[in-house]
């Protein structure tokens, strides 16, 4: 506590210091980057979504996010609202909206994990619903009506009251040999029904129970022994009328009062049950004009499809809207796909729907012209399969809004995604084209709901498997690259269209390439329109695109293939521009011999020209290219191979400069550049990161500790860490200038791609069967980092970044954090003085000091009153007369003697002040060292000091002229290039005041005449170091170099 007395004072921004408190982390957390936030998950789990009305204008959705939950307002276009904190303590199992609460059942899923139920208000906990001890099993469903509050579980069903959320009683099914009292289908309540829920089992029966009783009341039973177990429940708007859904296909509609069936269709198959029922609410779009009541959707999670039927004469298909999911994919369970749930909105003509594609949904019917299958309404998704490859977009202008802002991410879904770090509702999907128009066009989608099976798969319309991303802002238009409509992914331009370049070179073009698993052509991709460009650049040889590469100007796309051929296209035409190594015809090597002779202008020009080391058209690659790099310059392109070796190519020519071979001790597996210290960093098989001076062709540094294969790999935005993430599960930060492995972090699963933003603000990461992206902040920016080297054995577990932000930090609250005292690796920093003697150093001096003392007159006739304070006229009636008053500014006779007496006594101090200035003057004239004399002289407030230059006086003699010692003082600070500012502000008021006096004496001119020179000598070296520095800047910094 700042205070042990809690009556004494508070201690000023107690706040703070409990803020940094409280963010105090453990001693195995990363001493770099915090945990931020995670983003791009939006429904990635198959727990149902829960919704619920609010008001008469909006509704709330609320889907799961693993342990948080994530709410929705569609009022807003499904704009995010709130994040459930803290995050449960396991996956959340179970969620119900109801009223201004939500609910969320989580754990229990595995043996011994924990259970619980929370209740949460606008994202924040309120509650916890204390749960029976001997409750095992997880739940799977919450409903709420009137009084009771239930939670079902995997074969018991719990009872408690709504408004104390106490415990009532616990009902379990009826047994049944072979799990067939398992509860499959839910529980469910219909209206008029009091104190009963309806509960489908395992073996086909559906239950009634009364809760306030506890007491069975009867059973349901299927329509025929094969119907197999129910999969799902839903009560119709028709009072007593339940519709129940049996996994081998069949959907059942029957009268719970009679006990007969009412309707029966064939909705799926044993293969794809419906497993979720909806029916529409607002008494329209049955029938053919859409006037009648009676529509049910289905879904199923086998497909991507919703089926809408017309309950009406015995039931019909109304319409099928095919893939308004992903389907399952067929690469695999690692992208998820088909449908978790479908919702009628109550009273609305909306529908939503939630997959496990992790995407939301909502759909809207038409009513003139009438249509049975809705259109898009609102769509929130993101990857629905984990990401393979990450980076952050680059800017190509400056300002607030420069770099930091985009992360694009392309993962095993086909999909290519670019995210907002600003904004949820910006992270939008670089559109492939119109996928459903070409589904249709072929076949694939249909009117008919079985025309073509039960599964709908547009994977074959999509790119492959994104694997290798560059980009290059230099050149993208914007949205208005290239107005109008254009042909996606063409192979090759046709040489008979004309194309208009000066349109392209107008407007910009494409900014993105992409390279593809299993596809022998790269993808080109307009950022600023968010979708797919007009070129599919193929591999020259015909084997599969491995890497590919943009050139710093963003004019070139280069493409590496599997068989070590480098193919170099020109963006704007999409035309192939150079092939590395160059191919030549003997008749180009023969004119190119003779050109070279031509331009020989001497002998040791020609010998040099005779003896290069790589003719033209030698140095393929054998193997696969693993990396791809153009120097900032467009003068070198930099490429490595599963041969072992690293060639340094010409840009122009294509030609081969250098190389180097590590083979058979190794081969790089990637490669990176960082522009601004012109190194390059490999990562190799041996699981090391060797790094290259592009300049010198050298190793300078080696970097070991993966335990395991490396996945990424990347450079500070400074050049001054790389940051490498292997398949042991660490991410690992090793300091370049001292060779020092100075954090690392090691996570739960490992991680697949990591970039780090142009700012340095974040880091992101993407871990393994995670469709998010995880956000790291940088604390070095406000905090010293240690560059002491850490040992395997410090290497903690550290929570990633969650979706709630619970345990994250932003970068004010990582700034915040209290300091552990390291010891550093003994590197002994600068002089706080004056670093180097050839540096012009300011002072420390605040600047509002010297400026004040530049306008000390100005400020002092501002300050002046116009006129001396008067006595009132006249009192106020209300104030009481008393004797003796006076004006408030005015004093006394007997104050004023005081004052005089206290003026008189001061003076002797004002003396020794002043002899303390022209004493420490004089002794640096003697020892020619006038650095005491100007500390003394900067301690001195504005007043102080113009009153201290104005007594200098001119003396008998030039020992005795302190105005000749003043001028040298200044003259040798000049000279020791320090204090730069104050001297020329002292100079500029030491001339206003004693100008008349130096210019009638030699000596003071001759003095001055030597300020001036050394004065002009310094300002021409800082302007022409200011000079080169800012066109040198200007140069690196034009995008067109």
């Amino acid at each position: 506590m700042p205070h042990s007395d809690p009556d004494g004072p508070l201690a000023k921004r107690q706040k703070v210091s409990t803020l940094a408190n409280a963010s105090e982390t453990p001693s195995n957390s990363s001493r770099i980057f915090a945990p931020f936030r995670t983003v791009g998950l939006i429904s990635p789990s198959n727990i149902p979504f829960t919704s619920v009305p609010l008001g008469k204008t909006t509704f709330q959705i609320t889907t799961s996010v693993g342990r948080s939950l994530q709410t929705y307002d569609l009022l807003r276009g499904l704009n995010l609202v709130f994040v459930t904190r803290p995050q449960t303590l396991a996956d959340i199992t179970a969620t119900l909206a109801w009223g201004k609460k939500v609910f969320a059942a989580w754990g229990g899923s595995q043996d011994g994990e924990p259970q619980g139920l929370w209740v949460f208000q606008r994202g924040r906990k309120i509650a916890e619903v204390a749960l029976p001890s001997d409750l095992a099993e997880p739940i799977q469903q919450i409903t709420i009506f009137g009084t009771w509050f239930i939670a079902c579980a995997k074969t018991r069903i719990e009872v408690f009251k709504t408004a104390t959320l106490e415990h009532y009683t616990t009902i379990h099914t009826m047994a049944a040999s072979k799990g067939g009292h398992e509860i499959t289908g839910g529980v469910v309540t219909m209206p008029t029904y009091l104190n009963k829920i309806f509960v489908g089992r395992k073996d086909g029966w559906v239950e009634i129970w009364n809760i306030s009783t506890g007491k069975l009341i009867y059973t349901l039973l299927p329509p025929s022994p094969d119907s197999g177990a129910v999969t799902c429940l839903e009560p119709t708007p028709a009072l007593s009328m339940l519709a129940i859904a049996y996994s081998n296909g069949s959907l059942v509609i029957t009268n719970v009062l009679t006990d007969k069936r009412v309707l029966q269709v064939e909705a799926g198959h044993a293969d794809a049950p419906v497993t979720s029922i909806s029916f529409r609410t607002d008494g329209l779009g049955a029938g053919h004009d859409g006037r009648k009541d009676g529509v049910m959707a289905t879904a199923t999670p086998a497909s991507g499809d919703i089926t809408f039927w017309d309950l009406n004469r015995g039931g019909r298909v109304m319409g099928v809207l095919r893939s308004a999911h992903n389907p399952p994919s067929g690469e695999g369970g690692a992208v998820l796909g088909g449908i978790s749930k479908v919702e009628f909105l109550s009273g609305q003509a909306v529908i939503v729907s939630s997959g496990r594609d992790n995407s939301l949904k909502t759909w809207i019917f038409d009513e003139t012209p009438f249509s049975p299958i809705p259109r898009i309404l609102h769509s929130r998704s993101g990857h629905s399969g984990p990401v393979n490859c990450l980076q952050f977009l680059p800017s190509d202008f400056d300002g607030a809004e420069a770099g930091n802002k985009w992360i694009i991410s392309g993962g095993k879904d086909r999909s290519l995604w670019g995210w907002s770090m600003r904004r949820d509702g910006q992270s939008t999907e670089l559109s492939q084209g119109n996928i459903r128009k070409k589904a249709k066009k072929i076949g694939i989608l249909a009117t008919s709901a079985l025309s073509h099976g039960p599964t709908t798969t547009l994977e074959d319309l999509k790119a492959p498997e994104i694997t290798c991303i560059a980009t290059s802002l230099n050149r993208d238009g914007g949205i208005g690259a290239l107005p109008g409509k254009q042909e996606i992914w063409q192979k090759g331009r046709d040489l008979s269209k004309k194309m208009d370049a000066e349109l392209s070179g107008m407007t910009g073009w494409e900014s993105v390439v992409t390279a593809h698993k299993g596809d022998p052509c790269a993808r080109t991709w307009f950022w600023g329109r968010k979708r797919a460009g007009r070129w599919a650049l193929p591999t020259g040889d015909g084997t599969d695109v491995t890497t590919v590469a943009i050139s710093p100007c963003g004019t070139f796309a280069l493409v590496g293939s599997g068989a070590g051929g480098i193919d170099m296209y020109n963006l704007q035409s999409g035309v192939h521009r150079q092939r590395f190594p160059s191919k030549l015809t003997p008749a180009q090597a023969r004119q190119l011999k003779m050109q070279q002779l031509r331009q020989a202008d001497d002998v040791v020009q020609l010998q040099s020209e005779g003896n290069r080391k790589y003719p033209a058209g030698v140095g393929k690659h054998t193997k696969a290219i693993t990396g791809l790099v153009v120097d900032s310059m467009n003068k070198t392109v930099v490429s490595c191979g599963l041969d072992g070796k690293i060639k340094f190519w010409d840009f122009l020519t294509g030609t081969l400069l250098e190389q180097l071979d590590w083979a058979p001790m190794t081969f790089p597996t990637g490669c990176r550049y960082h522009p601004a210290n012109n190194l390059l960093a490999f990562s190799c098989d041996d699981l090391s990161i060797r790094v290259v001076d592009l300049e010198t062709k050298k190793t300078i540094r080696e970097f070991w500790g993966p335990k395991d294969v490396i996945n990424d790999f990347c450079f500070s935005n400074d050049g001054r860490w790389i940051i490498a993430a292997s398949r042991d599960s660490v991410i690992r930060i090793w300091d370049l200038p001292t060779s020092h492995l100075i954090d690392a972090i090691r996570l739960e699963k490992p991680c697949k791609a990591v970039a780090m933003s142009f700012t340095g603000e974040y880091l992101a990461a993407a871990l393994e069967d995670s469709p998010g992206v995880t956000i790291w902040t940088n604390k070095a920016l406000y905090k010293h980092v240690p560059t002491r080297q850490i040992s395997e054995a410090e290497i903690g577990l550290v929570a990633a970044p969650t979706t709630a932000g619970e345990g994250n930090q932003g970068l004010l609250e990582a700034a915040f954090e209290d300091d552990q005292e390291e010891e550093d690796s003994g590197v002994v920093a600068p002089s706080i003085d004056q670093i180097s003697s050839d540096l012009m150093t300011l002072s420390l001096v605040p600047k509002s000091r010297w400026q004040t003392l530049l306008h000390l007159d100005l400020i002092k006739e501002r300050n002046k009153p116009t006129e001396a304070p008067k006595l009132p006229e006249k009192a106020p009636f209300f104030l009481p007369s008393t004797s003796g008053a006076q004006a408030p500014g005015l004093k006394d006779d007997a104050e004023q003697a005081e004052m005089d007496s206290k003026s008189r006594i001061s003076r002797y101090d004002q003396d020794r002040f002043e002899e303390a200035f022209t004493s420490k003057l004089r002794a640096g004239a003697e020892n020619n060292n006038y650095d005491d004399f100007i500390e003394h002289l900067k301690s001195l407030s504005p007043s102080s000091a113009d009153l201290e230059l104005r007594s200098l006086s001119l003396g008998d003699d030039d020992e005795s002229n302190e105005l000749l010692l003043f001028i040298r003082a200044l003259t040798t600070r000049l000279q020791a290039r320090k204090d730069y500012e104050l001297t020329q502000a002292w100079m500029t008021v030491f001339l206003r005041l004693h100008f008349d006096l130096v210019m009638e004496n030699k000596a003071l001119l001759k003095a001055l005449e030597e300020w001036k020179e050394q004065q002009e000598k310094e300002c021409n070296r800082l302007d022409d170091l200011v000079g080169y520095c800012s066109g040198v800047v200007t140069f690196l910094r034009s995008p067109r170099t």
